[in-house]
């Protein structure tokens, strides 16, 4: 593949070194989703996380460098829509690689490792949420989601939340969780299909297109994202 979405960060924090052994295991052109911290999304449900996005950015994410992609901010279905606590969490988010850094370095003693506050080269920064509340298929959420330009995460859960595609942000990401089952069913080439067309459209609007299989439980994740590579005219050779 060339790109993948690291789910370890969301369940704890991870160490430099194992970010630093990524980026060395891979394509020079390879891309890293990054999935933020259960602890801040699920625990604290955003609130008072200065410290813990500090720790979280001090762990070791900085070190991917250029294949550093866009980061996750996965909400618990329990969490509904609150403009207020959104707005404030979203205000701390760093919107480049120098802000994460001087974040970072606001770090208390819960790291595992070494610290890893150096900003790199200079990059812009991009955040995705996704929501599995019914309460933020909103047009107030969507406006908010603009204003501070997070993507909002189109999913795809077998109808268990919310499935909203709306631009709010310069690039699309997709998470498939499952056409039928979560997390277990592969999709039909039907499925894949529609996700290919709404893909083309995100790619028409001049959007990045990040786009994730989580139907991991029978091991249909790889073929499909093989499979809708293949619709998008991907050469399987090429990811």
């Amino acid at each position: 593949m060339n790109t993948v979405e690291l789910n370890g960060s969301f369940y704890s924090l991870q160490r430099p070194e194992r970010y630093r052994g990524w980026f060395d295991d891979t394509p020079d052109d390879f891309v890293f989703a990054v999935k933020g911290g259960r602890f801040i999304t699920h625990m604290k449900q955003l609130r008072d996380v200065e410290t813990p996005l500090a720790n979280f950015f001090a762990s070791g994410v900085l070190a991917l460098g250029h294949k550093l992609g866009p980061f996750l901010w996965q909400l618990p279905p329990r969490m509904s829509f609150d403009a207020d606590r959104l707005s404030a969490f979203f205000d701390l988010l760093p919107r480049t690689t120098r802000a994460a850094a001087a974040l970072a370095k606001k770090h208390d003693g819960k790291l595992k490792g070494d610290p890893h506050t150096k900003p790199g080269t200079q990059r812009d920064l991009r955040h995705a949420v996704e929501v599995r509340h019914p309460s933020f298929d909103t047009g107030e959420c969507v406006k908010l989601l603009r204003d501070h330009d997070i993507a909002l995460v189109a999913a795809d859960s077998a109808g268990n939340w919310p499935s909203i595609d709306e631009k709010t942000a310069g690039f699309g990401y997709a998470r498939l969780h499952g056409d039928e089952e979560l997390y277990a069913s592969g999709y039909t080439d039907a499925a894949l299909d529609r996700w290919a067309e709404t893909i083309r459209s995100w790619r028409k609007a001049h959007r990045d297109a990040f786009v994730y299989f989580d139907n991991d439980i029978k091991v249909k994740a790889p073929g499909d994202a093989h499979t809708l590579a293949g619709k998008l005219g991907v050469r399987i050779d090429d990811i």
